[in-house]
């Protein structure tokens, strides 16, 4: 039997060679971060949207008009603007611009009635979803609102091994803890989603 000592150092070299292990399986799905969202999140116009243009004192040409796949909309003496990824605030005073050629200090507001927001911004669910789909990404949103919108997770899901693909991150991968919230109700397991991340839900093998 070789001494304690050298018992010791074996051992020792074990449990370091463990820990790092257990450090590098961590660091490839880290924890999603509680506070996610920024506080200072404004929508932005996507495709599939529907618009509420009013022009004051003008109502013939206020109306509501949808933006169309390539992102642009279309209106009385405007054609094709460009929508996409602008706040309402932004592309009301678009409007002003275009319509001063025609009319006198117009004023406009723009309400968006309908929300899809741009492709880059819709969270996306796949994998073992109940109903997997795209989402228009809302302020504060959270995994359990996800949840709530899909339906939960089917029999087959292994919720604790899903992961957030974060491409607000360049494609960061964070692990949630689905069947922990769903089926336990730990809010502990609850956290916030960002614009455009992808929720990947995978099947238990067992």
């Amino acid at each position: 039997m070789p001494p304690i000592s050298d018992r010791l150092l074996s051992y020792s070299k074990q449990f370091i060679l463990v820990i790092t292990i257990a450090l590098g399986a961590c660091a490839s799905h880290p924890q999603a971060p509680i506070n996610a969202a920024t506080a200072d999140y404004s929508y932005k116009i996507g495709p599939g949207d529907t618009l509420n243009i009013v022009v004051w004192r003008n109502p013939e040409l206020s109306m509501s008009v949808p933006v169309r796949p390539d992102g642009k909309i279309s209106a009385p003496l405007i054609d094709d603007l460009g929508a996409m990824g602008k706040d309402s605030t932004t592309l009301a005073r678009d409007i002003e611009k275009e319509l001063g050629k025609f009319i006198r200090d117009p004023v406009v507001t723009v309400i968006v009635t309908n929300f899809v927001g741009p492709y880059s911004e819709q969270i996306r669910v796949v994998g073992a979803a109940a109903k997997p789909q795209i989402l228009a990404y809302k302020q504060k949103m959270t995994i359990l609102d996800v949840m709530i919108a899909v339906g939960g997770i089917t029999d087959f899901a292994d919720g604790n091994r899903a992961t957030i693909l974060r491409t607000a991150e360049n494609n960061a991968q964070y692990a949630v803890r689905l069947k922990d919230l769903i089926k336990n109700g730990d809010v502990s397991a609850n956290v916030e989603m960002k614009p455009g991340d992808v929720l990947i839900i995978p099947q238990s093998w067992f």
